[in-house]
């Protein structure tokens, strides 16, 4: 077909130079003069050739015609199969694609599968973990083939799936059952450990939370738990016999009256570190003894320090009242009739004033202050034992308990710190001294406390009476003195009392309370 194509286009070629030469010569001949006999050669020639190109040209337009119908057939038919095959490929290329998409959806199935798969592994051997953590301590006897056999399927990384699944489900399956059995309780065979320490052979009967135990020879029955740094179950013994009968009745037919311990075990714990108060002061070694004695010898100076406050008279208001008004009307054999009615350290001390009221002020006041001074250590004898007491009770606790951690230590440098339960009650032991220290020390400080409140009350009425003992003399006796005059020299020496007095004033100030009273009193 390309090469009919090129044919024909060179003919055409050929025909259109033989129709332009003959063009040419012809206008050449009309242009020249017409005997040129070279010019007319040359059109004839230009003729003939295009004749024959002219011949050719229709040759070619046949072959052409008579080859176009076939070639257009076939032309139809390869384009027809380039269709079909343009559809197939259209078609396998949809299928591949297809293919492609549900083998990557196949993909990420297989992959969530696998990975569910891991998640229920992981679950089936969380599940055994917190199985074993939930089983009672003579439960494992029971269980323990099974426990093991899925704790070890699930370490094996080289086990097949369905192997670790068929472990696990079995494990899945005890679980089941003992949740059945939990109900109406289970009995089964097993060995325990007896408050002696040797392993003996019997029958436990658990329910719910409870368990049981029943040695075979009948000599050990109790409760079931676990002690510290030991996988074998431990039989704590029943201590009333009745509890002991009806357990071992329970064990032996599955009926009966069980003893049940509602804290689960926390009972028998804590009845075991149950103790004595002298088992618990002996404790805490030798620096108990001084911390007891002080608390034994300050407890009798309280007592004794308590009874005599109490058996303190004090001066009665009334008396207090009509003596004051004896010295106001300056009338000193009632005044001293008055004050010696009147009974107690306080009663003591106005008498003095009265024995010496003509007397000045001054002396007054240290006849009177010194009864006071009696009074006050008097009172106070034998409290600071007391606060001695108070201060060294919690240093002597502290020196105990320092002494016992470092003994603790020391035996820790020789056992190691294995065990946590010795090491424990080692340091509470320690602490004990502490504990009476601060027993002693607190009803010390408060003792101590009640006991000087007491006292300066007493002596606080004291400096009372006095002060306004004082002030009455103040005002009656040294108003009915006769003055002196002006030109009169001062033979009471006079010139240099208030000195004196503002002297004594700011002395007695922290005693009586009221300094700037006694001053007033002192200028007036």
């Amino acid at each position: 077909m390309n090469l009919i194509a090129h044919s024909y286009r060179s003919l055409l070629a050929s025909a259109s130079l033989a129709t332009s030469a003959l063009v040419a010569g012809q206008t050449s001949a009309s242009a020249q003069s017409p005997s040129a006999p070279g010019m007319t050669q040359a059109a004839a020639d230009a003729q003939r050739q295009l004749e024959q190109s002219l011949a050719e040209l229709a040759k070619v337009r046949e072959t052409i015609a008579a080859e176009k119908v076939p070639l257009s057939r076939s032309l139809s038919e390869l384009e027809s199969e380039f269709t079909k095959v343009r559809a197939d490929y259209q078609q396998r290329t949809r299928a591949f694609d297809s293919r492609t998409l549900d083998l990557s959806n196949l993909r990420n199935e297989l992959k969530a599968r696998q990975d569910e798969t891991a998640h229920l592994a992981n679950l089936l051997s969380e599940y055994a973990r917190n199985f074993e953590a939930r089983l009672h301590i003579a439960e494992l006897q029971r269980h323990g083939a099974a426990l093991q056999s899925a704790k070890l399927a699930a370490e094996n990384t080289a086990l097949p799936k369905q192997e670790l699944f068929a472990a696990q489900a079995a494990l899945l399956s005890t679980s089941l059952d003992r949740l059945l059995d939990a109900t109406d309780g289970a009995r089964f065979p097993g060995t325990a450990v007896e408050p002696g320490g040797l392993v003996t052979k019997g029958h436990f009967l658990l329910i719910g939370p409870t368990a049981l135990f029943r040695a075979d020879d009948g000599k050990v029955v109790g409760s079931v738990q676990q002690r510290l740094g030991s996988l074998e179950p431990s039989v704590v013994p029943f201590e009333k016999p009745l509890d002991a009968a009806a357990a071992a009745q329970v064990v032996n037919d599955g009926r009966g009256s069980m003893p049940l311990d509602p804290t689960l075990g926390n009972a028998h714990k804590i009845e075991a570190i149950q103790e004595t108060l002298v088992e618990h002061v002996g404790k805490g070694g030798v620096v108990m003894y001084p911390i007891l004695a002080l608390a034994g010898v300050a407890l009798l100076v309280a007592l004794y320090k308590w009874i005599a406050m109490m058996f303190v008279r004090k001066a009665s208001r009334t008396g207090v009242a009509a003596l004051l008004k004896a010295v106001a009307r300056c009338d000193q054999p009632a005044a001293t009739t008055i004050a010696a009615g009147l009974r107690g350290p306080g009663g003591r001390m106005l008498r003095a004033g009265v024995a010496h009221v003509e007397e000045p002020r001054e002396l007054i006041e240290e006849v009177m202050y010194e009864d006071v001074l009696d009074a006050r250590l008097r009172l106070q004898r034998l409290l600071p034992f007391i606060a001695i007491t108070a201060s060294s009770a919690p240093l002597l606790g502290l020196l105990g308990t320092v002494t016992g951690i470092m003994e603790t230590f020391s035996l820790m440098t020789v056992f190691g710190t294995g065990d946590s339960k010795s090491l424990s009650s080692g340091i509470s032991a320690a602490l004990i001294t502490t504990e009476w220290g601060l027993y002693v020390a607190i009803p010390a400080l408060l003792l101590y406390a009640f006991l000087s409140r007491k006292a300066r009350t007493i002596v606080d009425g004291m400096e009372k009476d006095a002060l306004a003992f004082l002030n009455q003399v103040s005002k009656s006796y040294r108003t009915a003195a006769p003055s002196a005059s002006a030109g009169e020299p001062d033979h009471s020496g006079n010139g240099t009392t208030h000195q004196v007095r503002a002297a004594l004033a700011d002395l007695l100030a922290p005693i009586v309370g009221r300094g700037d009273d006694l001053a007033t009193s002192h200028g007036s």
